[in-house]
């Protein structure tokens, strides 16, 4: 029997893929929930969850398979005697698995925390419960986490450490080799809801940026975590419009693809940031149904919603959300930054994601894990 493994659980791809990094990087026995990531890392998976449809990951598994996938993981941690826990995003279910564990003598490391500064600022007293210690991406995270009595380290974020590829390379990858005008890339989201409701506007801008610009090269990149049912649609909805659509490779992720476009329309997220660190101004947009909208706009605090521009403290690159999504706003948007790109903030940025001294936010993360292992 392994000795005193790591419990790891990720609800998304980007959880899985950061835990995998970090299981690598502790370099001893893992088991738990997640995806393909931690499988490849190692992990033992009692649970493994599929993008099948919903927001992610967590939600290709209902309810009451989430809460079999809490018992097994607890039965597990008891048989193996576990001492530390890796908990990844996935917050609701996380929230409710955390002081499970703790409760067993396991101690637990929360990495990716919500985004509690951008919207209800009230759950930092319910997932305190659930850690002894949280792993913070961004480093204004950390004194509001710390004033709330959770100890909080800020670790940075992974997408700082990953190196884009050169252009050439990234134009092979996307199939524009030689393509000497401007390109454009088409980035609807990593969730069934966010592509369904922003492809659509995207085509529609395409349409009206090629009748300005004929030589306009345009691919739209789909993410690896979509439905294989999503994923045709899209690639049809593509291919309808004279568009290419290209599968991201979940292993190299975004960073191989974006240096081979000069301007992204992208939905709101961390695509938005890896465009920017790639030197890739983004158009920044998203779009909710009504009842969602109506309650973010209760909710939802601070003056920017993509993520550059609440790293950088302002409008560095245009926002649009629901009404003004359309392909005619989005047109003029992309075209703008065409015309007259913005200075670059890749360096900045990196600075700000990225605590000083060696290492990656996995391996830091690591090393916040190991004395209790």
């Amino acid at each position: 029997m392994d000795e005193l493994p790591l419990l790891v659980s990720a609800g998304e791809a980007s959880g899985d893929r950061f835990a995998a990094a970090v299981a690598r990087a502790l370099g001893g026995p893992s088991f738990g929930l997640g995806g393909a990531a931690l499988e490849a890392a190692g992990a033992r998976l009692l649970a493994r969850l599929e993008p099948v449809t919903g927001t992610g990951l967590g939600a290709a598994l209902s309810a009451p398979r989430l809460a079999l996938a809490a018992r097994a993981l607890l039965r597990e941690a008891e048989r193996r005697q576990t001492r530390a826990a890796l908990l990844v995003d996935f917050t609701e279910f996380h929230r409710r698995l955390g002081p499970l564990l703790r409760r067993r003598g396991v101690r637990v490391l929360w990495a990716v925390a919500p985004q509690v500064w951008a919207w209800r600022p009230g759950r930092v007293s319910t997932l305190a419960p659930a850690l002894d210690r949280l792993a913070l991406l961004f480093a204004f995270e950390e004194p509001l986490w710390r004033r709330a009595g959770v100890d909080a380290r800020w670790v940075g974020h992974p997408a700082a450490d990953v190196a884009p590829a050169s252009r050439d390379e990234a134009q092979r990858s996307a199939g524009l080799a030689g393509h000497e005008g401007p390109s454009l890339a088409l980035l609807p989201g990593s969730r069934p809801n966010e592509v369904r409701r922003l492809l659509p506007p995207m085509l529609g801008a395409l349409d009206r940026l090629r009748a300005r610009l004929p030589g306009l090269g345009a691919r739209v990149l789909v993410a690896p975590s979509l439905p294989a049912e999503l994923a045709r649609w899209v690639r049809g909805e593509a291919r309808a419009r004279g568009a290419l659509a290209i599968d991201v490779d979940e292993a190299r992720g975004l960073p191989a693809l974006l240096p081979a476009f000069d301007v992204a329309l992208s939905a709101s997220g961390t695509a938005t940031l890896e465009a920017a660190l790639c030197g890739v101004p983004p158009v920044i947009t998203y779009r909710l149904g009504p009842a969602s909208a109506a309650l973010a706009r209760l909710l939802v605090r601070g003056r920017h919603v993509g993520l550059p521009n609440v790293l950088l403290g302002e409008r560095a690159y245009p926002e649009l959300l629901q009404g003004d999504a359309n392909p005619d706003a989005l047109a003029r948007a992309a075209l703008e930054l065409l015309e007259r790109p913005p200075a670059p903030t890749a360096a900045r940025l990196r600075a700000l994601l990225r605590p000083e001294g060696a290492g990656t936010a996995a391996a830091r993360t690591a090393e916040l894990l190991a004395p209790w292992l």
